[in-house]
């Protein structure tokens, strides 16, 4: 019976854990903001990497503008894949864990439509179609901007 009891108040601790830990993976470290939108508190390298990955989209969404106006398929391409599903790998954990999963939502979403332009550039090899979808991934881009801001954490 002092078994049963013993293993039953481990189940409880360790889904009192699990439940800790998929409340802060789902949340994320994010307070209200003076401005209306949510302040994703990170780090100062994790705040940089998260914009530098925001700096490259910009700069790469730039760059396959460019490219699809002169017909450029092939840079399309490239370009494309480097902001796809490939480039999350970078992506630190601690950084990951931090945002909110709404957040999360938006920034796979983005990635999955870089990747979707390389595939379909590649299949298509039409620039008006890139130009198309890559005003729909600009969606997400003005979504993240209006809902988050990066705040350095202070300690």
């Amino acid at each position: 019976m002092r078994n049963c009891k013993l293993s039953w108040a481990l189940v409880v601790v360790l889904l009192i854990i699990v439940a800790l830990f998929a409340y802060k993976f789902t949340v994320g470290n994010v307070q209200p903001s003076d401005d209306g939108r949510l302040a994703v508190l990170l780090s100062k390298d994790e705040r940089n990497t998260l914009l530098l990955e925001m700096r490259d989209w910009l700069q790469n969404t730039q760059s396959i503008l460019a490219a699809a106006s002169e017909k450029d398929i092939d840079t399309v391409i490239r370009i494309a894949k480097a902001s796809g599903m490939g480039a999350e790998a970078d992506v630190p954990g601690s950084l990951f864990r931090k945002l909110p999963v709404e957040m999360k939502a938006l920034g796979f979403d983005t990635r999955g439509k870089f990747d979707e332009i390389a595939a379909d550039a590649e299949k298509f090899r039409d620039g008006s179609r890139v130009i198309a979808q890559l005003s729909s991934t600009m969606k997400n881009c003005i979504a993240c901007h209006a809902t988050y801001r990066f705040v350095e954490e202070t300690r």
